[in-house]
């Protein structure tokens, strides 16, 4: 058998009880069919074409990884989303504040629940910022909002700025 044959589903069965399995088990829709759907949904996908290579008696089926596909991106899908949580911490932030402030003026009691749904994005998005960066779990340690978390709050960020 060519790996011409292949492409034009011509089937050459090895092993017949697998074979046979496969075929009770609904595991294949009909023999030969495999090849060819394979290069037809590459091709419809716009994918690279896969490579059949012989390699002494084996054959070596390549599928080359899809290319990365690069999207332009409008001004709307940069502007961070922002959540309640990390809205509700921005209107509260007024100067610099602890966390105890801050969670006294959300009303909220459960520190890991703050942390991680209201402390924590805002502070990955770089809306607000630690007064002392060194020294994170300081007890000293203040948050306050940056330029660019002060504009998100009032509804003027603006990514071509860098802010």
């Amino acid at each position: 058998m060519t790996i011409d044959d292949m492409r034009q589903g011509v089937s050459k069965i090895r092993n017949h009880v697998i074979a046979r399995m496969f075929r009770e088990l609904n595991l294949i829709e009909q023999w030969g069919s495999g090849v060819r759907r394979i290069f037809r949904e590459a091709e419809e996908q716009g994918l690279p074409t896969p490579e059949i290579v012989e390699v002494g008696m084996r054959m070596r089926f390549i599928v080359p990884l899809a290319e990365l596909l690069t999207t332009q991106v409008t001004k709307e899908q940069v502007t961070p989303q922002v959540t309640p949580q990390v809205e509700r911490i921005l209107s509260s932030l007024v100067g610099e504040m602890s966390r105890e402030e801050l969670q006294t003026s959300l009303r909220l009691q459960d520190r890991k629940s703050f942390r991680e749904l209201y402390l924590a994005p805002a502070l990955a998005e770089g809306l607000i910022e630690m007064t002392i960066p060194d020294k994170p779990n300081s007890r000293l340690q203040k948050y306050r909002l940056t330029v660019k978390g002060a504009a998100t709050l009032a509804g003027q960020y603006q990514p071509e700025s860098g802010q």
